[in-house]
């Protein structure tokens, strides 16, 4: 089982912005020393939610900053970003960190982000999947041309190419995986042998659900049965560990609605229209009956119970929920020292 963090770089009420992204880049160095596995960045634009508007951007700074833990995206938003000029900041942080650079790429919302960079609701609603192919032929092409709807540009060679690494690493190219929060990007993923990235949001029928359906489109499209077995499925979620599960609940029920209220609120869609938001207290509540919040025994039997449902052995845990620096370094620290041990 392969245990890793999903930093946010929350903003959490009264706190500036470079509070949280100092946060974030000290989670992922606590992480390497407490021998998780990876860390998975998230990206957002004017809110907020979360104030790391490049995650590929930070990775490559915590690639600068560890040595041994691999380091992901979760996830760097298409409809917003070039495939090309993506592409070859994936391909540049793959080689120079020999190989442990995994790029998540995701549709994101319909926020006003399309409207400022240049996308539009077509870029939401129908690009995705030329966006998607674009990226991954530059990933694994010598060169690359573009006649598409949204790209259309003359044959241009690769650089760098991202399956030369020496001798020391895998020749491959980074991983990508897919956020899929419908069955349409399921679909997408799984015809492209890609794994999926699945949301905290979700219960381990749902991603069970989820990971059947993509079994069974990529096996139509062709994937054999051992690439389909070994897909790499990634299970986000929030981990806060405590003595007692109510000293875990009580830490994320003071400090978690007021940052969802907050950065949830914040959010515009790019026509205006109005929409639903959840309740923040409730939502926490429905977190923290999800995923591992509590002792490290009941952490590890979530975890465990999760794999066991979903087949899914990669988690990706928001361990920031407290919204305070010295009370996410202890999560990470009982998480590694505490909660991989009851796993193994």
């Amino acid at each position: 089982m392969r245990v890793g963090t999903f930093v946010l770089a929350a903003q959490f009420p009264g706190q500036g912005q470079a509070e949280p992204l100092h946060r974030a880049i000290s989670t992922a160095e606590a992480a390497e020393e407490a021998g998780l596995d990876a860390v998975w960045l998230a990206e957002h634009h004017f809110v907020p939610y979360g104030v790391c508007p490049s995650a590929v951007t930070l990775a490559g700074l915590l690639l600068g900053r560890t040595r041994r833990i691999g380091i992901g995206t979760a996830v760097s938003v298409l409809p917003t970003a070039h495939p090309v000029a993506l592409g070859e900041q994936a391909a540049l942080l793959h080689l120079a960190s020999g190989g442990r650079f995994t790029l998540g790429v995701g549709r994101g919302g319909p926020w006003v982000d399309l409207e400022v960079f240049g996308g539009g609701r077509a870029a939401y609603e129908h690009g995705f999947p030329e966006s998607l192919d674009l990226l991954l032929r530059w990933l694994r092409e010598p060169s690359v041309g573009a006649r598409g709807p949204r790209y259309s540009f003359p044959e241009v060679p690769v650089v760098p190419r991202p399956d030369e690494l020496d001798s020391a690493g895998a020749g491959d190219g980074p991983p990508v995986v897919v956020a899929c929060t419908s069955p349409g990007t399921v679909r997408l993923a799984a015809e492209r042998g890609l794994p999926m990235l699945l949301g905290m949001h979700c219960g381990d029928q749902d991603k069970a659900a989820m990971v059947a359906l993509w079994r069974q489109h990529a096996l139509e499209a062709g994937h054999s049965p051992d690439a389909v077995a070994a897909a790499g499925h990634v299970s986000a979620g929030v981990a806060q560990v405590a003595d007692t599960r109510a000293d875990a609940v009580e830490t994320l029920l003071k400090a978690m609605p007021g940052w969802l209220q907050q950065g949830l609120a914040a959010h515009r869609t790019v026509d205006g229209r109005a929409r639903t938001m959840r309740d923040p207290h409730a939502y926490t509540e429905l977190l923290c009956d999800l995923h591992p919040v509590g002792p490290p025994r009941l952490c590890a039997d979530r975890l465990a119970a999760t794999a066991e449902i979903t087949g899914i052995t990669r988690f990706a845990l928001l361990v920031e929920g407290s919204g305070d620096l010295a009370a996410t370094l202890q999560n990470v620290a009982r998480l590694g020292g505490d909660v991989l041990p009851e796993l193994a």
